[in-house]
Parts: structure tokens; sequence; C-alpha cells
């Protein structure tokens, strides 16, 4: 797979090394490709370049590249290059990075972004994981599909618990993809029981998020506010 990442600060460039990892294909477009900057990454190929002009993207090769992920710092700049990524050169993915969580309702098709990555929503998420029993926390969004991954902690207190996962309504739109009991990962079959201290993880949308975690954990009295 051929990326382009367009910004090559800490987060650009972590992301291209785990890539080339991976065996892809990466090039890094920044204003400031510096040798000590190239030096960091030395087995990616480097274009010097504003990632908002398009002769710099068509120097990039935007045109014959699978990913473009937009990782700078500045949200305008990520927006651009999504855009401009989709309409101009048609590249089947985008990947941006949202850096103020107040401009993450922009990031979605009419930008031509496919996924949005907020590290702001992702610490959220992994704090509240981390605390919580009973709440629900959103772990990422899908903008096309307008999907989500949920996770949420059983509670003891939860009528859910003990009975098989067969047995359970879940909301509609609403998949159990998979439990993680005692650190263990557990592909979730139609017999298998849940047990208070799961950690259960779905797929669903965000119209009924309120009704899953309202079924799973009805002592939670705090509504969840949409986005």
């Amino acid at each position: 797979m051929r990326v382009v990442i367009a910004g090559a600060g800490s987060v650009g460039r972590s992301i291209a090394r785990e890539l080339l990892h991976n065996g892809h294909t990466v090039l890094l477009v920044d204003r400031l490709a510096s040798g000590a900057r190239v030096a960091r990454v030395p087995e990616a190929t480097w274009l010097e370049g504003d990632a908002c002009e398009i002769s710099t993207l068509e120097e990039a090769g935007l045109a014959d590249c699978d990913v473009v992920v937009a990782a700078t710092g500045d949200d305008k700049v990520n927006l651009v290059v999504s855009l401009l990524a989709k309409t101009e050169f048609g590249v089947p993915r985008t990947v941006a990075r949202v850096n103020n969580p107040r401009n993450e309702w922009m990031y979605d098709e009419a930008w031509g972004v496919d996924v949005a990555v907020s590290t702001p929503r992702l610490m959220t998420a992994l704090v509240e994981e981390a605390v919580s029993v009973g709440d629900l926390v959103r772990i990422f969004s899908f903008q096309h599909g307008h999907s989500t991954i949920v996770e949420l902690t059983l509670p003891p207190d939860s009528p859910s618990a003990g009975k098989r996962v067969g047995d359970i309504a879940f909301p509609a739109d609403t998949v159990l993809v998979g439990i993680i009991r005692e650190e263990h990962p557990i592909a979730p079959t139609r017999d298998d029981a849940l047990e208070a201290g799961d950690e259960l993880l779905f797929l669903t949308t965000p119209e009924v998020e309120d009704d899953l975690e309202a079924m799973l954990s009805p002592a939670r009295r705090v509504p969840r506010g949409k986005d």
C-alpha cells in the first residue's frame, strides 16, 4: 500500500514508522523537510513543499496512492489536504487528524474525510474506559457509515448479567463484536453468557447509544449528550 502523509511532525513521523514497519510505502510531505528531520525516518521518501498546493500534491503522486493521511498540527490544513485528495485526485481513503475537538464536526465527507482521528477524544475515551463501570464510552466513529464503536463494562446489577447473548434483544443496528473477560478477548456466540465485569465492545449508531446504555446499565441516571 502506498501512503502519502502530509505533516512530518512527531505525529506524522510516528505514523510513517509504523506503516514502514508493516511493509508499506510512505511519502512524507512537509514544508520543512530538513536533513535532521529526514534522518529520523530515512526509510521514507520525503518531499519538501506546501501540502495545500495542488502542484505539491501532483509531485507527491496522489493520483497513484492508496491512502492520504493529513497529520499536520493545523486543522485548516488537514481539511484542505483531505478535500483536495478526494476531489482533485480521487484518493480512495483519507485519514485526518483533529487537533481541536471543537472542529471535529467539520471532518466529514463534505470535506473529503473518510476517517477523523481526534487525539483528545481518544484520550478521554481511554480515561473513561479505565475508571467507569456501567458507562458507555464511544471509542471510535466511522464517518461514512455513521456508525460507532463503543465500550461498556457490565455492572453487577445489570439485568443482562448471566444472560446468554442470544437471549438479549440489543437495540436496532447494534452488534456485540467482542467481550474482554479477565484480560482475555472472546469472540461472542449466541451461547456465551455475559458476566459482571465483562468489557463489551459494540458496533452501533449514535442514535441508539442511549438505549443501549439504559438497557445494560439502567442505574445510570445522567443521559449522554449527542454529538
